[in-house]
């Protein structure tokens, strides 16, 4: 799997003005990258970052934006990298937008709003709900920790510990 990355609208310019223009630069750039990893066998991926803290400038912007894009592309070796930290800060409703966009997901990212920070760290997300929620539609894939950790490696992965143990499992994920 590899992080396709979409682009940014060029300074100066109106992100209305230029969008259409844009969508179909990255539409043919989709089309052809896809081309060329199928020939591999990977995925690829597109993510949408949000634009009201990340990077303003960023082309691909929400969920939706993204759904519909790849189905103009139409390359079944493209998928959504759906990180939750940026889909709640563009919409919130993330139960919903799982359940919804799940079957174009091919990883899902996380990290607390707003601080960015672990899953355990104050925030909105309740991320044991959100790890359930995800179990129950049959997400077999990798979760990536994309945040900003308060300390060393270690100590920032204490959350997981944690976590597992609520759950009965031991380090790894094993049952007991």
């Amino acid at each position: 799997r590899i992080h396709v990355m979409a682009g940014r609208v060029p300074l100066g310019a109106d992100r209305a003005a230029v969008a259409g223009e844009m969508e179909t630069t990255f539409i043919e750039n989709l089309r052809y990258a896809a081309d060329l990893l199928a020939k591999e066998n990977m995925i690829g991926l597109v993510e949408p970052i949000n634009n009201r803290i990340t990077d303003p400038r960023y082309y691909l912007n929400t969920p939706h934006q993204a759904a519909a894009i790849l189905e103009k592309v139409g390359r079944p070796n493209l998928k959504l990298q759906l990180d939750l930290f940026h889909c709640q800060i563009m919409d919130g409703n993330l139960s919903r937008n799982l359940d919804t966009y799940f079957p174009l997901i091919g990883h899902i990212q996380i990290a607390q709003v707003p601080g960015r920070h672990e899953p355990d760290s104050p925030g909105e997300l309740n991320f044991p709900y959100i790890f359930e929620l995800l179990e129950s539609l049959g997400y077999t894939g990798y979760v990536g920790c994309e945040y900003a950790p308060k300390g060393d490696t270690l100590e920032g992965l204490g959350w997981l510990r944690s976590y597992w143990e609520s759950r009965g499992l031991q380090h790894g994920g094993t049952s007991k």
